[in-house]
């Protein structure tokens, strides 16, 4: 009964819902862990029908400008549902000690090999987005996949309590 009422009450909050069954990228790190509390940002790629290969080898060149600090969370793409949509979930990896959590510029400061953290705020997600651009070969590998790409968003998201990724 309380089960009844959980979706009743639901279903008055809910307008809509769609699943996907996602495959992660080969070429892209598994989810790791995260020291918290941070955000994240899930970016989604609406890709065009055909252009998903492509997409897939020119992120296996361009994901190593974003996976030296473990910015890369996850990558994954749809298998079931609407398909040819990419999703990545970045953060920024940094040993907690580091400069970025501290609160000062810079991306250089990570150890060599770094705590998996993510964005401690917005600023810090910028300072991170502007250090790839920085980073030569990333703005070619952007040039090459954005005429691939239907429609895009972006969400910043903060994880539950129990989420492995805090």
């Amino acid at each position: 009964q309380e089960y009844l009422d959980f979706r009743k009450e639901r279903s008055r909050m809910l307008l809509s819902r769609r699943n996907q069954l996602l495959l992660e990228f080969s070429f892209w790190n598994e989810p790791q862990p995260r020291q918290g509390p941070n955000i994240y940002e899930l970016r989604t790629y609406k890709l065009k029908p055909g252009t998903m290969i492509e997409w897939g080898n020119n992120w296996a060149r361009a994901i190593k400008y974003r996976q030296e600090n473990q910015e890369a969370v996850g990558g994954f793409f749809s298998q079931i549902g609407e398909l040819y949509v990419v999703h990545h979930l970045w953060g920024k990896g940094c040993h907690p000690g580091g400069p970025l959590a501290l609160g000062l510029a810079g991306g250089s400061g990570c150890q060599p090999r770094p705590v998996p953290t993510a964005y401690r705020d917005l600023q810090s997600r910028e300072e991170t987005r502007n250090a790839a651009w920085r980073k030569r070969g990333w703005d070619e590998n952007v040039y090459y996949t954005v005429p691939l790409i239907r429609t895009m968003e972006s969400r910043i998201m903060i994880p539950l309590k129990i989420s492995p990724l805090q």
